[in-house]
């Protein structure tokens, strides 16, 4: 049989499978990436083969891959053809969840398979082999673990195929020999205990998804036929999710509109361990960010935005500051996003900065305050990104070399670290103690970049709180970053999950 008539719909096995056991036949099934197939996938499928008289092998979708942002290295067609040419192997099937317990529940196998390094359920970080064998219990099957000898896939991609550029390896290389995967790994946990408190402007993002449909006919503009909205949480509304999901108290500082406010829509997908202290702003909308976009390419076609920028009044202004004096004593970090629309002004800086809490701050140029709103109103801060053209626009400067524009600021203000995220270039960073470090990007294919900025900002923010070294709050950046663009906007934050299993493949 040829590898592509042993692959099947996954809704055709049980049936498929029925008719195997009424003729007595004992089913097996294994469950995997298999990104790369190598001896030990070889040897796994071959003893799983001895449990049984049918073999199903699933293989898990594209979109579920969780090993990294340039993973799968293969696509799920290809993945499925590989373990299909496989004689042992009767039937393969892309799965439809991201484990295998629903199809363990829809395929009913005798025998569930898995390696012997799942053997401990301690040591698995999703904890989706113990409700995997829940579900074979529930099935009235039983789960075996193989004794094979074992090896990486990601280690084999990592050190032998193209998915990483020769920086990339080398700095990898370098953290490898510091550090311990279980070092930066457990940067990671130390970071739940943090206080945090976030101050920035709530944005809402609308995505109108609609197709091409040509010209119109009497004037010059595109026209589109809209096909669905979705809306989700930016600005710091978005960085109190993403904070959320590494820290156990988390306070949010914003404004909101008097009217308009999407406080329902807002209180109903902000994490439920985020507290928020929201000031209402006089004559205002909540900031609504609208992107027009064609479904087809998701090109960006057109944003408007729905806002009054102009600062808080003085009752306002000074309702916020006493809210973040208050806050001060009760936070280990402050995290400020500052996005120009008028929620921080001069005096506002002054309270923040005055401070002896850990003080990470993020201002970001976009097209409604271009030119205004620079890094350099903050005068004192532990730590501050910022993207390059936000730096070159700092420093006046459009060609000059990072490392200069990037020491310039640093002597002219009292930062402790400053990291400057440049996409495809990755990072730079500086600091007095450690010097320069450029950490290589880590992006495969790129969705939309849109929010990447803020996720490297939360997770650099609570590591450089905790005191890790820069070279990892960078790797650990760049990497979270990666995972970001590969998701529509804020639409959801990075779990610790993925971070730690494409951490734990990286490192590989």
């Amino acid at each position: 049989m040829e590898a592509r008539d042993k692959i099947v719909e996954l809704e055709e096995l049980p049936n498929l499978l029925e008719e195997h056991r009424k003729a007595g036949q004992k089913v097996v099934l294994c469950h995997g990436v298999f990104d790369l197939l190598h001896p030990g996938h070889i040897k796994h499928i071959e003893a799983a083969k001895k449990n049984g008289d049918i073999l199903v092998v699933t293989i898990t979708p594209d979109e579920y891959v969780n090993k990294g942002p340039l993973r799968p290295v293969f696509d799920e067609l290809h993945r499925a053809e590989t373990i299909g040419a496989l004689e042992k192997v009767n039937y393969v099937a892309i799965n439809k969840w991201p484990s295998a317990v629903q199809t363990i529940e829809l395929l009913t196998p005798d025998i569930y398979v898995k390696g012997s390094d799942y053997k401990n359920p301690e040591e698995d970080i999703t904890g989706e082999i113990a409700n995997e064998n829940d579900a074979i219990a529930k099935v009235g099957g039983k789960i075996i673990y193989t004794d094979e000898e074992t090896f990486s896939s990601s280690k084999i991609i990592n050190e032998n195929l193209r998915v990483f550029s020769k920086e990339a390896k080398n700095f990898i290389s370098g953290l490898k020999k510091r550090y311990s995967q279980r070092e930066i790994l457990g940067t990671l946990n130390r970071l739940q205990d943090l206080k945090v408190t976030i101050v920035g402007e709530a944005i809402i993002d609308e995505y109108i998804y609609g197709d091409t449909i040509g010209k119109s006919s009497k004037d010059p503009h595109l026209v589109l036929k809209q096909k669905n909205i979705e809306i989700h949480l930016g600005g710091s509304l978005a960085i109190a999710n993403q904070v959320a999901e590494f820290c156990g108290e988390v306070t949010l500082l914003t404004y909101l509109g008097d009217k308009e406010s999407y406080e329902e829509l807002i209180r109903k997908k902000l994490n439920p361990n985020v507290k928020t202290k929201f000031i209402y702003k006089t004559d205002s909308p909540t900031i609504v960010k609208k992107r027009i976009i064609d479904d087809y390419f998701f090109h960006k076609l057109i944003e408007i935005y729905s806002i009054n920028d102009e600062e808080l009044n003085e009752r306002q202004e000074k309702e916020l500051i006493d809210i973040i004096d208050e806050q001060i004593d009760k936070s280990d970090t402050l995290l400020v996003c500052d996005y120009g629309h008028g929620l921080i002004s001069e005096n506002t800086i002054n309270s923040l900065c005055k401070t002896k809490t850990h003080l990470a701050v993020n201002v970001q140029s976009n097209a409604g305050n271009y030119g205004y709103n620079f890094i350099s109103k903050y005068p004192k801060a532990n730590i501050v990104t910022v993207d390059e053209s936000e730096l070159r626009l700092e420093n006046r400067n459009k060609y000059g070399e990072i490392k200069d524009l990037l020491e310039n600021v640093y002597e002219k203000m009292d930062y402790g670290q400053i990291i400057v995220t440049r996409g495809a270039n990755g990072s730079s960073a500086f600091s007095k103690e450690t010097g320069h470090i450029k950490a290589p990007a880590l992006a495969g294919n790129i969705v939309d970049r849109m929010g990447a900025g803020d996720t490297f900002f939360s997770l650099s923010s609570l590591l450089s709180a905790k005191g890790v070294p820069l070279e990892i709050v960078s790797f650990i950046g760049n990497a979270v970053g990666a995972l970001a663009v590969k998701i529509v906007g804020n639409k959801e934050p990075i779990t610790k999950i993925l971070l730690k299993k494409t951490l734990i493949s990286l490192l590989k």
